[in-house]
């Protein structure tokens, strides 16, 4: 059959991911078993039956048979006028599991790079949220890292199309994705975004040399959302009808991007979904101005048409009626959680123990975040189909109680002595700095997140912030209770004698503050000379 010149290319992406189910019991195991070795508490913090188990299941009823099926056509189709190409971005945690307790998973996928028409994606290691801690980036960057190294261990491929975590995407994102050297972004095709533009076509990251190709919601969320539903006017969906459906569509591209586990498992086997999966690439292949491709190549070769504006206040992703953050965040019980995880950040990098950081990115799944959420209509009801708990509430009382577990032994681990100068100099969460008045319910703009910043500030503040404070107690009890430094406590304790604030007083406390640092720094570097040491003698 001859090509016509004007194609349209179909790029088809699965998402492959499974979570690390929080164990629901855990506050009674704690009480029964005494936990007290933090290599124990991968199995304490998380249901692993339940996971091993769920994993299984998917396995049989949709990874193994889909991967076979795609296998196969993209066998049957090499030879034909339109090979058949897919697409998929599977998590860091998702690998993790498979190589646990589903190896022959792995291989499966493994089969289906091997082939040549299967693009692989980068997304972060653990599908978290860490690309809404806002100011913070170096651990969104340090998880994409993570995720580029998982897929270069076990299929020997380099990513070089990026979808963050369910497809949430700003401005600020880009631009980091950008500047990691990604040339093309998938994210959520959303008329908030477009306007009267289509998804069909490639658009331009604002003010960034990286292409962003728009996942076209309606045609996914025909297989994904209304395949096997008999209200809807089109079932049952074929894949004849739905290839006649993407050849009348006008447009350069069309992205179809689905969760894997819509093939088998939402949709069970006897529904039919494994068939029109084996048959969407021959029904493609009667008409001629259709053509399979993957992101990159979708990139390489077709002209954005524009560019598009995304704000962080307007941040979009493909969750639920709104396709913004809501999913994750639209809560109470979800900023909650999210805050304490987001910030435990400096105290679990401070410990420099792996064990600490891998159980604190776990926590960090977008899915533990998902449970909670309280939504009604058809978001709630898709909430609460994929609730282990069956329970927001639940849901968050368990992730609350293993957060604060993590927490308290990471807390714990940090007032040991070779911790000590590290845990004072440390750079504190936000709603932990000292804010800096000038009198009484006067901000000077001024806030000290570390005991650096803290010195920096003080010597250019006005006298009378210092004089304000020091009067107060202020000084004091942060140094004290928030930084932990009894020794410079004591010392601003001992100047509420002081009778006046002058020149010569704050010299006298930047001249202290800068000793301290300066022992600190020198006891931490001996220290870690010292563990290096004992580290190479082991």
């Amino acid at each position: 059959m001859e090509r016509q010149f004007n194609l349209t290319d179909l790029c088809l992406i699965f998402e492959v991911h499974q979570p690390l189910r929080l164990n629901r019991r855990f506050h009674f195991d704690l009480i029964e078993k005494g936990i007290k070795n933090i290599d124990d508490l991968f199995i304490a913090y998380f249901d692993n039956e339940m996971n091993k188990s769920v994993l299984n299941r998917v396995a049989e009823r949709c990874y193994i048979p889909a991967n076979n099926i795609i296998l196969q056509e993209i066998d049957h189709c090499r030879d034909e006028n339109i090979p058949f190409k897919v697409s998929f971005s599977i998590s860091g945690v998702f690998l993790e599991q498979c190589e646990m307790w589903r190896s022959d998973v792995i291989e499966s996928f493994r089969h289906l790079a091997d082939t040549g028409n299967v693009e692989l994606l980068c997304q972060t290691y653990y599908h978290s949220l860490a690309s809404l801690y806002q100011s913070e980036w170096s651990e969104f960057e340090e998880q994409i890292k993570m995720h580029q190294q998982i897929i270069r261990d076990f299929f020997g491929k380099e990513p070089e199309t990026f979808e963050n975590t369910e497809c949430i995407y700003n401005n600020e994102i880009a631009k980091r994705i950008s500047d990691m050297g990604f040339k093309t972004i998938i994210t959520e095709g959303i008329e908030k975004i477009l306007g009267w533009r289509s998804p069909n076509y490639v658009y331009k990251a604002k003010n960034l040399d990286v292409k962003i190709l728009f996942r076209n919601y309606r045609l996914s969320d025909d297989i994904g959302f209304r395949f096997s539903s008999p209200e809807w006017d089109q079932w049952p969906l074929t894949a004849e009808k739905y290839a006649y459906w993407l050849a009348s569509t006008p447009g350069d591209i069309i992205t179809i991007f689905l969760d894997y586990e819509t093939f088998g498992e939402h949709y069970w086997k006897e529904s039919g979904i494994l068939e029109f999966l084996r048959w969407l690439p021959k029904e493609v292949e009667k008409h001629d101005n259709l053509s399979w491709c993957t992101p990159s190549e979708a990139s390489s070769k077709i002209a954005a048409v524009d560019e598009v504006d995304v704000s962080q206040e307007s941040t979009i992703s493909w969750a639920d009626d709104e396709r913004d953050i809501s999913a994750w965040l639209g809560n109470d019980l979800q900023k909650i959680a999210f805050n304490l995880v987001r910030t435990l950040e400096n105290d679990i990098k401070n410990l420099n123990d792996h064990r600490f950081l891998k159980l604190w990115r776990y926590l960090q799944t977008s899915d533990h975040f998902y449970y909670m959420s309280t939504k009604s209509g058809g978001s709630g009801i898709v909430h609460r189909t994929f609730n282990p708990y069956g329970d927001p509430a639940e849901s968050f009382t368990t992730f609350i109680m293993i957060a604060s577990d993590l927490n308290a032994r990471c807390q714990l681990e940090l007032r040991k002595l070779k911790y000590k100068s590290k845990m004072i100099l440390r750079k504190l969460p936000e709603r932990k700095g000292f804010i800096f008045f000038s009198g009484f319910a006067r901000q000077t703009g001024f806030i000290a997140y570390s005991l650096e910043e803290f010195y920096v500030i003080l010597k250019k503040i006005d006298l009378r912030s210092i004089w304000f404070h020091l009067k107060r107690g202020d000084f004091e009890r942060w140094l004290r209770h928030v930084i932990g430094d009894t020794d410079l406590a004591n010392f601003f304790s001992s100047l509420k004698c002081e009778t006046i604030c002058n020149e010569t007083l704050r010299n006298k406390i930047l001249e202290k503050v800068k000793r301290r640092i300066s022992d600190l720094k020198s006891v931490d570097v001996s220290l870690r000379s010292l563990n290096m040491s004992e580290t190479i003698i082991h």
